[in-house]
């Protein structure tokens, strides 16, 4: 066999697509429902439904990308490609789907519909050959967590920054006009992914290729799907996990807003010195924080969007190092699937505490912030190292692989999960009585609070369930990959032998 050994440099080139993927990924997650409601100026039910219907168009377009991907034929590979054709495009619709037109509230709806749709088909057409390609990078099980920890440490970087400095960007770049504000941070970070997405293509390899005796036949493709048990457990998996995700983001969001005291927050940031300082020369701190916007105003008038950005990167900051730390060497201990039935278990138990948080306990959400972060981490990278294990167990099963149609079905599991949470998130907060901008009821409140705690935890609990029914075990992954390489090593040597008979006659 090849060598399948990654240099960490192509890690790193690897790993840059999913910062750029982050950018919108994470304003989705923490910002999207919000930013519908709160700034661009339409209801929640109908923000919620424009994230659920671009679904319906998600389940025609995410496997017809993984066919494409899969019989995509070229010199650079057949997924490194669609990372550069649609690089451009990403980052146009991702600055179109989060600036505001001058319109009535009628025509925003369709707008924001037409834009949102858009950028999830140009997400398929690059994540999902993106994805696969970290199933084609090498055929090691360890090499292929340890590309997995180092994508996804740099996609909590970016995380972090999205997480942490998109709201006082806006502020700063806004001077009171959130709807410019937005736009201008949107077209940085756009202008960043771009670049991002050429260097992934410029610096990563493809090892590993398809069986030469394989036939294409999509027929085929999705019978060997249908009868992948590994791979619908995944589906579920990825579902839940994501809808969770946006449910919680959006519900933390409306959940800093609108619940904790403004006053309790400013208290808390004012230990950390996150503080204006308005009597004398600030600190060398205060100057660099002030820069990004990171500092309370005496006033308190932003002192939700400085608390709730460094609830997000004290969060972001703990998952980074929990993913360096421990996502790989509990693996290798204990295997991907308990390792990751466990540590979800823990972080649907510390979502759900969140419920309980006082309207003027900060600490006591920070601190709960951070034990859901520290578990939550782990789990990370092994969803994607799984997802290539998936395509493994399927060539193994049936002699055929199409690794790109594998992962079609987790990004949609994904992408269907983050309109599902974003829904369910904007349905239950209208349900309760929540209008922007506005002191909201308790009744109102409470729905918040729901959607930031109990609803969320019940839906990772899903996925813990679906990872109990999740055969590739640490020992039959192991077996699945012996299995694999001697089957290309005889494959290699056949080939070699017909080159040699040719060569001869």
């Amino acid at each position: 066999m090849n060598d399948q050994k990654v240099s960490l440099k192509e890690k790193i080139g690897y790993s840059l697509g999913d910062c750029s993927v982050n950018f919108v990924f994470q304003i989705m997650l923490v910002f999207q429902l919000g930013f519908y409601t709160d700034v661009f100026g339409i209801k929640a039910t109908a923000a919620g439904t424009i994230l659920l219907l671009a679904r319906v168009i998600d389940a025609f377009v995410d496997p017809v990308v993984g066919i494409m991907s899969d019989r995509t034929n070229t010199k650079w590979g057949k997924y490194r490609p669609w990372v550069l054709w649609t690089a451009i495009p990403f980052g146009l619709f991702f600055f179109l789907a989060f600036t505001t037109p001058d319109l009535t509230e009628r025509y925003k709806v369709i707008y924001a519909g037409i834009t949102y749709t858009l950028l999830m088909a140009i997400y398929s057409l690059n994540n999902t050959p993106y994805s696969a390609l970290h199933g084609v990078m090498s055929s090691d099980i360890n090499e292929r967590t340890n590309i997995g920890s180092v994508r996804f440490v740099l996609a909590m970087i970016a995380s972090l920054v999205v997480q942490g400095f998109t709201l006082p960007l806006v502020d700063k770049f806004g001077q009171g006009d959130d709807q410019k504000g937005w736009s201008i941070t949107i077209g940085i970070f756009s202008l960043v992914a771009i670049m991002f997405f050429v260097i992934t293509f410029l610096s990563t390899k493809e090892r590993i290729t398809p069986p030469p005796s394989q036939k294409t036949s999509i027929k085929q493709d999705f019978n060997d799907l249908k009868k992948n048990g590994p791979w619908f457990s995944m589906f579920i998996v990825t579902l839940f996990i994501f809808t969770t995700l946006s449910l919680w983001g959006g519900g933390m969001y409306y959940f800093f807003s609108y619940y904790m005291k403004p006053e309790a927050i400013f208290s808390f940031l004012e230990q950390f010195n996150l503080i204006q300082n308005t009597s004398g020369d600030p600190s060398l701190l205060q100057k660099l924080m002030g820069t990004f916007g990171l500092l309370a105003l005496p006033d308190k008038s932003n002192a939700f969007s400085v608390g709730f950005s460094f609830f997000n990167m004290i969060g972001q900051f703990v998952t980074i190092i929990g993913v360096l730390t421990l996502s790989a060497p509990l693996a290798k201990r204990f295997g991907k699937r308990n390792t990751f039935i466990v540590c979800l278990f823990m972080t649907a138990v510390f979502t759900g505490l969140f419920f309980f948080v006082p309207e003027d306990n900060v600490g006591l959400a920070f601190t709960l912030n951070i034990l859901k972060s520290l578990f939550y981490a782990p789990t990370i990278p092994l969803l994607w190292a799984m997802m290539g294990d998936v395509a493994d167990y399927s060539e193994w099963k049936y002699n055929r692989r199409a690794t790109g149609f594998v992962f079609s079905g987790i990004v949609f599991a994904l992408k269907a999960g983050l309109g599902l949470g974003g829904a369910l998130c904007g349905w239950i907060v209208s349900v309760y009585g929540y209008e922007p901008n506005i002191v909201q009821s308790t009744e109102a409140i409470f729905g918040i609070r729901l959607t930031a705690s109990l609803v969320p935890a019940t839906t990772f609990m899903v996925s813990v369930i679906s990872l109990i029914f999740y055969v590739i075990t640490k020992d039959f992954n192991i077996k699945i990959q012996s299995d694999l390489l001697e089957r290309r090593q005889l494959q290699q040597s056949a080939s070699a032998l017909e080159l040699e008979d040719v060569s001869i006659n």
